[in-house]
This record gives C-alpha cells, structure tokens and sequence, in this order.
C-alpha cells in the first residue's frame, strides 16, 4: 500500500504549500516498490502541475548527497517514501529535513516524533487488531493460506506543529482538522 500512498502524501504537502510547484520523493532504489513508488508519485504530480524530482538513497551516505540535490534542484518539500530501511532511519531523516529547513511527510508516526513535520499512513494498531484477528481464526483451525488478503483501511496523519513553528510554516485548518494527532 506504501506506493500508493505516495500519490496522498504529495497531495498533503501540496495543501500545505499550494504555492510551491517543485517537489522531490527519496526513493531506495534497492527496494522492488521503489519503481511503483516513483511512478504513481509522478502521475499524481503531473496532475496537479507540479515537477517532481526523484532522489535515491539506499546507505547512509547517500542522505547526506540526496539533501544537497534537494537542495540545489529548489524543491520546496519532500515526500519520503515507505521503506524498512528509510523507517529505521526515521529519527535520522526527520534531523536531516529540520537541519535543511525542509517541510517532509513520510509513512510512520515515529518520524513525526522525531522532529519530522508530519506523516501519512496505515494505522499500526488497526494492522495489529487484523493481525490478532487471523491469529485467531489460525489457532480456531482456518489454513493461512485459504485466509484473505486485507489491506488496510484506517489511515492516520499526524502533524508535529513544534516543527511547523521551526520551518515557519502555517498549517491550513483543514489539515489540522483530519490529522490523528497534532504534536505541540
């Protein structure tokens, strides 16, 4: 679901920031969806009439390298793509973007903990009551393999406004109004 959410993701910064026109997503190019990610994050840009700058990152020294890209290119926000390795980076990356002064939004509230600006994403403990409930149905005798796929249904956003104040950044009403929880 990671890669489609790309595509609401950008939405969100957009709404925050109508009038920027430039963009960036950082991608890990070793991950399969990365592609997807990409791809589905560009339609939606075009759509909208933005440009959309793709950045890769796949060891820690690539960070360092894909900011001063960000940077050099004038992107106005970034979308940080969902990846195992990106979400053990979280607290890092959400440094990264406060130290250059740039307004992202990524899949995990951890990241928006962390000093990050805000987060789109699958609600955690509604993934972990599913996964209680095939549990469940596993240990009352059901074979996984005849359980149904399901995919998330509840999304949650959540807006650090400490963050917000830093980068000089209003956040429009209606955000605060759909976000989960709002980091004072």
């Amino acid at each position: 679901m990671g890669a489609e959410l790309g595509q609401k993701r950008l939405e969100l910064l957009h709404e925050l920031l109508p009038n920027a026109k430039a963009f960036a997503l950082l991608v890990n190019p070793t991950n399969p969806n990365s592609e997807m990610q990409s791809r589905n994050t560009q339609e939606a840009a075009h759509r909208l009439g933005l440009e959309l700058l793709v950045l890769s990152a796949s060891v820690e020294n690539d960070f360092d390298s894909a900011f001063t890209k960000l940077r050099e290119q004038k992107a106005s926000a970034l979308i940080i793509a969902q990846d195992v390795y990106f979400n053990a980076e979280s607290a890092r990356l959400a440094a990264l973007t406060v130290r250059h002064a740039i307004p992202a939004i990524y899949a995990l509230p951890e990241f928006a903990a962390a000093g990050g600006l805000f987060s789109y994403g699958a609600s955690r403990s509604d993934a972990w009551r599913q996964a209680g409930v095939y549990v469940g149905r596993i240990l009352k005798g059901e074979k996984p393999a005849e359980l149904p796929v399901v995919q998330p249904t509840k999304f949650e956003l959540t807006i650090n406004l400490k963050t917000a104040r830093a980068l000089g950044l209003t956040v429009p009403t209606s955000l605060l109004a759909s976000a989960d929880e709002v980091i004072e």
